[in-house]
């Protein structure tokens, strides 16, 4: 049995994550069901712009975790990294009354991420792709809004 260390797993996310900045929003989501949107701001700038309007919209905000700030103080070399959550809990939960396993991707995440090169993307999980996923044929309506509010949210920030 292969052990992971923490190395090896920054490697393998890193990797992961470079690759998926060098496709389209379209490709991404159809391959993996993520959506990556180059920001023009600082992490810190495109968190809070994020959060603003998110918050401008009526959306909750239920937290930000900052992974850098956490994985440093563990002893690992991150570069800054920022998860957001938030969501509007009657749109949200009616993923999860189709479905409960949907829960696993709700609230909204957004993750604000600097890359080597100082470059900065803020990256989410395509709603059509949430709903291939866990098998949602019955709430179209309610992930193509949930598609808009996303795509509203961190248009704030695209470059």
């Amino acid at each position: 049995m292969m052990k992971i260390n923490n190395a090896m797993l920054s490697a393998a996310l890193l990797t992961t994550m470079t690759a998926l900045t060098q496709v389209s929003t379209a490709e991404a989501a159809d391959r993996d069901g993520i959506v990556t949107v180059k920001s023009r701001y600082s992490v810190s700038e495109t968190v809070n712009r994020i959060k603003r309007s998110a918050e401008d919209k009526g959306i909750t905000l239920f937290g930000v975790i900052d992974q850098a700030k956490l994985g440093n103080a563990a002893g690992n070399e991150v570069r800054p990294s920022r998860l957001v959550m938030f969501g509007n809990p009657a749109l949200g939960t009616t993923f999860i009354t189709a479905n409960p396993l949907a829960g696993l991707d709700w609230p909204v995440r957004v993750l604000v991420y600097q890359e080597k090169d100082g470059s900065v993307y803020a990256a989410y999980t395509d709603f059509d792709w949430i709903a291939k996923r866990h098998r949602i044929s019955n709430r179209k309506g309610e992930f193509a809004m949930a598609s808009q509010v996303i795509e509203a949210v961190t248009s704030i920030v695209r470059e």
